[in-house]
């Protein structure tokens, strides 16, 4: 009996020494910078948060005996408020990873942050491709979609469709600029032609000055290279002018489900976009889906369902490496394949790009939806190695050619 208690004894000193060990240790941080307050609020926001702590739930809630906790910050779309709290975050939060970042000015801001402190950065709601071009650094990952893949994937379908004259309605900051050349070079290269463009500032209330000019161009397509509460707004009251029924076609070159339910299938039946993520596509994005409407009451954006899928990969590889140093994690995510409801066989490339497929969708019409936000038909899966920009084209000073 003295040495059956003394054996419990002993594990229960034990149990209570590792607990004390890991108590002992700082928190490994997670930190996302994310717009919780403005047009890409839905996009990213508090459903990054949540599926960032879903992804750290999911892992088991410790990591090398250390609790994993998850930070947010908003940066209000501002890129020096948004470099600002990178650098709190890492020189004074201990944050070792920051995830999301929404806008693409903001993402460029806050990666120099991250890359003169040697620090992971992973890209979900930015789409700029001058993230994984001049920007690029050896922590860096772009992980969900980018400028180049949206302007292939939708603007080549639609020139082969015939639709091959263009008039770009372009938000007038780095994406919104990156967007209307990536899709120009697309309509170019495949035999259509752009007939004009004009530029908005971000957050626009009234597009009807813009609209009148896109109609004057008698294009084909109105392509709208911009996002969030800008792209609603632009197609409702493309709606209000009558340009659709006038014959003309919007193309949204950045759109999500959220912006879909926010427009209606009304007014948005019909429009092709392209996505890397869609929460009907299989039993895995139903299922992950399903248990982020419980927390969140609407289906995952492609980039919150990004956040999930990068930040359970970053915790995955800290673990294989027995380390959060930089170099060592960012070596184990770039030689590890990713197989998850967002993903099939992803790839981070040596330029930070991770090459998964891409989706080209139609949003239905009001008759063929069974329901809110039963939104879209596949008409396409585009391989990443076609979607995304061909390394040997990359300007990122890391890839060697």
């Amino acid at each position: 009996m003295r040495r059956v208690l003394a054996g419990a004894l002993a594990c229960v000193f034990a149990i209570s020494a590792n607990v004390s060990l890991a108590q002992d240790k700082p928190p490994l941080k997670l930190g996302g910078i994310l717009d919780m307050s403005s047009l890409y609020a839905d996009i990213t926001g508090s459903g990054s948060e949540t599926a960032a702590k879903m992804a750290v739930e999911d892992f088991g809630g410790e990591v090398l005996g250390r609790k994993i906790e998850v930070v947010v910050g908003d940066h209000l779309n501002k890129a020096d408020l948004a470099a600002n709290i990178a650098r709190d975050m890492l020189d004074n939060q201990g944050v070792e990873m920051i995830f999301d970042v929404a806008a693409s000015a903001t993402a460029l801001a806050a990666g120099e942050i991250a890359k003169a402190r040697g620090k992971i950065i992973m890209f979900n709601g930015p789409g700029s491709i001058r993230l994984t071009n001049e920007a690029c650094g050896p922590f860096t990952v772009h992980y969900v979609f980018d400028t180049f893949a949206q302007a292939n994937v939708t603007g080549l379908a639609a020139v082969k469709s015939g639709l091959d004259t263009w008039f770009f309605l372009t938000a007038d900051y780095a994406f919104g600029q990156d967007l209307e050349k990536d899709t120009s070079n697309v309509v170019v290269k495949s035999g259509g032609k752009v007939l004009g463009n004009v530029r908005h500032p971000i957050n626009t209330s009234d597009f009807s000055s813009f609209l009148l000019q896109a109609q004057a161009s008698k294009a084909k397509v109105i392509g709208l290279a911009n996002a969030g509460g800008d792209t609603i707004n632009a197609i409702k009251q493309a709606a209000e002018f009558g340009l659709t029924k006038s014959g003309q076609k919007l193309s949204p070159l950045l759109a999500f489900v959220t912006d879909i339910d926010s427009v209606g299938l009304e007014t948005a039946q019909g429009l092709l976009l392209a996505e890397a993520f869609y929460w009907d596509l299989n039993d895995d994005t139903r299922a992950f889906s399903k248990r982020f409407m419980e927390r969140v009451k609407r289906v995952p954006t492609s980039a919150q369902a990004g956040v999930y899928s990068s930040v359970t990969h970053y915790l995955k590889a800290v673990k294989a490496a027995g380390t959060t140093d930089s170099a060592a994690v960012i070596k184990v995510m770039k030689e590890t394949p990713i197989n998850d409801m967002f993903a099939k066989n992803g790839k981070i490339r040596e330029d930070g790009r991770m090459i998964h497929d891409m989706y080209l969708f139609e949003v239905k019409k009001p008759s063929e939806s069974k329901g809110r936000w039963d939104d879209y038909k596949l008409l396409a899966t585009v391989p990443g190695d076609q979607a995304f920009q061909p390394l040997e084209a990359s300007r990122c000073p890391l890839v060697k050619k």
